[in-house]
């Protein structure tokens, strides 16, 4: 979805389409991320290293892996929406400050992220 269309926006060099696709697409690998939970009491204790390169990282070969969750297409327009609808509000904003310049930026991103809300 996005990720291809940031590649022909970098190709382009259209900067308003880069920003508002590297936005989305964090925002996605945001919502990929599962929740961390705090250890249990008693639970065991990961390996940490004392390097002065990497100290307090889990040692090992995948340590620190961790399986993404799997977002629907449900799940990714939903986000897509909001990532619009914030830009939406904050134009309003930006223009209600007498910042019209800020507010064209933000509508021009948000209408860069419509585009991918329709079928």
């Amino acid at each position: 979805m996005p990720r291809s269309n940031l590649k022909t926006a970098l190709k382009a060099r259209d900067r308003i389409a880069i920003t508002a696709l590297r936005s989305a697409l964090a925002a996605i690998e945001n919502a990929e991320a599962v929740p961390v939970d705090p250890p249990s009491p008693g639970a065991p204790k990961h390996e940490v290293t004392q390097n002065e390169h990497f100290a307090g990282s889990a040692a090992g070969l995948g340590a620190a892996d961790v399986e993404r969750r799997l977002l629907t297409e449900a799940d990714l327009l939903s986000i897509v929406e909001k990532e619009v609808r914030e830009r939406s509000d904050a134009a309003r904003e930006y223009e209600r400050l007498g910042r019209d310049d800020l507010a064209e930026r933000l509508r021009a991103e948000a209408e860069v992220l419509s585009r991918h809300l329709k079928p």
